[in-house]
C-alpha cells in the first residue's frame, strides 16, 4: 500500500516546488535543466571514479542567484555585478566550506550543450572532475542562457 502512495507524493512536492519557483520568476523548466546538468555531471564523475555529488539547496540558491546576475547584466563572468567573487557569494549564503568551485557559462540552450561545452574546457573539467567535491548546486537564466554550476565540500 504505501508504494501507491509515494509516486504521488512526489509528483506533489514537484509540482508545488515548482509553483513556488515561478512565482520567485524561475521559469518552471528550470528545475529539470538543473536535474539534466546534475545528472550528466555526475555521469562524467563515475567514469573518473568520482562520487557522486548531492544537490545542496544554498549551493542552488548561489548559482541561481549568480545566473540571474549575469542574465540582467548581460555579462558572463565569475565577478558579480556588486564586485562578489564566488567565496563572497558562498560565505554570504552561509554555506560552511573547506572547498568550492564555480563553472560559469552562456548560449547553450541544453543542460547536454553546456556539459559539453564544460568537459572539453581544462579548467572547468577540473572543477567537474574534483572528486573532494562533495555537493552542487546549478542555476540558468534567462535571457540568453546564462549557467552556473557551484560546487562544495562542507565543513
Amino acid at each position: 500500500m504505501k508504494l501507491r502512495y509515494k509516486p504521488l507524493f512526489v509528483i506533489i512536492l514537484l509540482l508545488n516546488v515548482s509553483s513556488v519557483a515561478t512565482a520567485a520568476g524561475t521559469s518552471t523548466d528550470h528545475f529539470a535543466t538543473s536535474a539534466e546538468v546534475v545528472a550528466l555531471t555526475n555521469q562524467a564523475r563515475a567514469s573518473a571514479g568520482c562520487s557522486a555529488l548531492r544537490i545542496n539547496e544554498k549551493l542552488t540558491a548561489v548559482a541561481v542567484d549568480h545566473s540571474h546576475d549575469m542574465a540582467v547584466h548581460s555579462t558572463m563572468s565569475h565577478r558579480g555585478s556588486d564586485g562578489s567573487d564566488s567565496a563572497l557569494r558562498v560565505t554570504r549564503a552561509k554555506y560552511d566550506w573547506i572547498a568550492y568551485g564555480e563553472n560559469v557559462a552562456y548560449g547553450y540552450s541544453t543542460g547536454q550543450q553546456v556539459v559539453d561545452a564544460w568537459m572539453n574546457s581544462p579548467g572547468h573539467r577540473k572543477n567537474i572532475l574534483d572528486c573532494s567535491f562533495k555537493e552542487i548546486g546549478v542555476g540558468h537564466a534567462q535571457p540568453g542562457n546564462y549557467w552556473t554550476q557551484m560546487f562544495g565540500s562542507p565543513r
